[in-house]
This record gives C-alpha cells, sequence and structure tokens, in this order.
C-alpha cells in the first residue's frame, strides 16, 4: 500500500470529499485544505510527497500557493486541478514548477493514474531511461526543478524512443516556449498533431500561442 502524504487544496467540500474517496482505497494519507492560506499553515507544520491545488480560489489562489511553496518547499511536487477555461494558467504552473496538471471534469481512475505518475516521478532519475514513458517522466521531473535544458535533452531521447507519439512533441514545444522560443513551439504543437489530430493539449497550446504570439514567458 501507498504512504505518501497528500495534501488536497481546493474550496469546493464536494471536491474535496470526492478526491479523498478516490484516494483512499490506495493507502495514501490525504489531508484537505479550503485555500492557500490553510495549505501554507499544513505545510508550516508537516512535510507532505504531493500537493493537489485547484487554481481558482478565494484569497490565496493555486499559482500563489505554488509559488510560494516551491520556494520554501523545493522537493514537494505540484499537481494542478484546471477547469474548462483555465488552461492558460495550468501552463503557467507548470512554468513556476508543477509537474502535471489534470482537467475538469476527472474520473477517479485518471486522478489515481495522474497521481501515481507525479509521485512515480520522484525518483525516476536513478531509473535507466530504457523507455519512451520514463523518460518523458524523467523530462518533466526536470522542468519541475526548472532545470529546463535538461528537461529538453530528456524529452528529445524520448522523441528518438518513438517518434510516432505527440506527448513528447507538446511538451517540448511548452519547454520552448518557457525558455521564449514561440516560433520552435509552434513548430512541435504542429508536430504533435499531425501525429494525433485529436490530442488535446495540443490543440489548446496551439491555440493559445497563436492568440498570443508575442508573449514571452517569465523565467
Amino acid at each position: 500500500m501507498a504512504s505518501e502524504k497528500i495534501l488536497v487544496v481546493d474550496d469546493q467540500k464536494n471536491i474535496r470529499l470526492t478526491i479523498a474517496q478516490a484516494l483512499d482505497p490506495l493507502g495514501y494519507e490525504v489531508r484537505t485544505a479550503v485555500n492557500g492560506e490553510e495549505a501554507l499553515r499544513y505545510l508550516e507544520a508537516e512535510n507532505y510527497d504531493l500537493i493537489l491545488t485547484d487554481l481558482q480560489m478565494p484569497g490565496i489562489g493555486g499559482l500563489e500557493l505554488l509559488e510560494r511553496a516551491v520556494k520554501l518547499y523545493p522537493d514537494i511536487q505540484f499537481l494542478v486541478i484546471s477547469a474548462h477555461g483555465t488552461v492558460d494558467n495550468a501552463v503557467e504552473a507548470m512554468k513556476l514548477g508543477a509537474v502535471d496538471f489534470i482537467q475538469k471534469p476527472f474520473t477517479p481512475r485518471e486522478l489515481r493514474d495522474a497521481i501515481a505518475r507525479v509521485l512515480s516521478r520522484r525518483n525516476s532519475e536513478t531509473e535507466q531511461e530504457s523507455n519512451y514513458e520514463s523518460t518523458l517522466d524523467i523530462a518533466k521531473h526536470n522542468a519541475s526543478k526548472r532545470e529546463f535544458q535538461r528537461a529538453i535533452e530528456s524529452v528529445k531521447q524520448a522523441v528518438a524512443l518513438d517518434p510516432s507519439r505527440p506527448e513528447a512533441f507538446n511538451f517540448l514545444g511548452e519547454l520552448q516556449e518557457v525558455l521564449g522560443e514561440q516560433s520552435e513551439a509552434l513548430k512541435n504543437y504542429r508536430v504533435a498533431l499531425d501525429l494525433d489530430p485529436t490530442y488535446q493539449l495540443a490543440q489548446e497550446n496551439l491555440s493559445r500561442a497563436t492568440r498570443s504570439p508575442s508573449s514571452r514567458p517569465s523565467l
């Protein structure tokens, strides 16, 4: 059984209960907080392996919580909950250090799978980069630590392992946006969509980046 400690931050009681109930059978130790202020108080009192946070909350929202928490506790992993229409904020969260995001509505299985992937990345750098998934996970882990050049190296290894899949091209585009390489990012979003025209993340990233061609991410 799992023993990792997870802090769930959401101002909606039904979301907090749903997440806690979905994770309870797996043995995670789960605590819930109603907002960013309460979450920061919990972080001062004890250590957590993962913070699962909504972005839109009264007071200290998810982005501010992420920005403050990663400075104080750099080893904590962040998984962001993104509602419809907040994909731009989810991408900004990844620039600040979030490992990944899950979009509402999600099923309990999708939630459990996403959390398992995020937690597995904590030790993934010590594993052999032998397949596409683990190499892409290493890239995301490096990006969460703001080691963007190392992340790009790993994601390119993932592309070399399986150039027929869109995930690595899409993530490479996200990394290039963070570094201000807008034209290269657009190219890779388009490659991802050429490989899979139904790949939603690439669709959303391309649409957003095309709408704001002059925007440059702040590091």
